[in-house]
């Protein structure tokens, strides 16, 4: 029987990054409480998250397959979530410039019809440049770290900050794809480039 595939989040990025692979899926936002309990782990909380999320939304379609995720900025072993505001971002930044930190992507896959959970973090490394404060201070004027937990976006304006990866680019942006697919495929709930010839 093939099922729907529901991703449960109003990411723009992880729309966009499943739409790349030809996958048909709707998108059904799980409202949840996004707040890490005292002394919460990072990856602890991006798996916790993206666990709720994918519940919340399975609860209501038990048939689909249905994809949480959520994205963590870690540095220092502290989360940076989403800036306050402009004065917030400049602070982030200037924390990051010149440091490495951690990317974590927890996600979870559920059919809760057919007892189906796989959840995974995958974790990848970015290295900042040594931006100057004129760079930071213009990179917040274009509105784009404002709504990116960490303040930059990889993907946009915000890779001119960026001096290297290490693991995957795909959950920096905010849903690893290679290891997302792995765990599709292996319950058969999507087979990509699976025709003869």
């Amino acid at each position: 029987m093939k099922r729907d595939l529901i991703l449960a989040s109003s990411s723009p990025r992880r729309q966009e990054m499943l739409r790349v692979l030809g996958i048909a899926f709707e998108i059904h936002p799980a409202e949840i409480e996004e707040i890490p309990f005292h002394g919460e782990e990072p990856a602890a909380f991006a798996a916790r998250m993206a666990r709720q999320k994918a519940q919340a939304v399975a609860r209501v379609h038990p048939d689909a397959v249905v994809i949480g995720a959520d994205t963590v900025v870690v540095l220092e072993g502290r989360i940076l979530g989403k800036p306050v505001d402009a004065a917030d971002a400049v602070r982030m930044l200037k924390a990051l410039r010149g440091q490495e930190h951690k990317v974590m992507t927890g996600f979870s896959v559920i059919v809760r019809e057919a007892g189906i959970e796989r959840n995974r973090v995958i974790t990848s490394t970015v290295f900042v440049r040594r931006l100057t404060d004129r760079e930071i201070e213009g990179y917040v004027a274009t509105g784009e770290p404002l709504d990116k937990a960490g303040a930059y976006a990889i993907q946009g304006i915000g890779a001119f900050l960026v001096e290297g990866i290490v693991g995957s680019y795909t959950n920096i942006v905010g849903l690893p794809l290679s290891e997302l697919l792995d765990e599709l495929e292996a319950i058969g709930a999507v087979r990509l480039f699976d025709q003869e010839g």
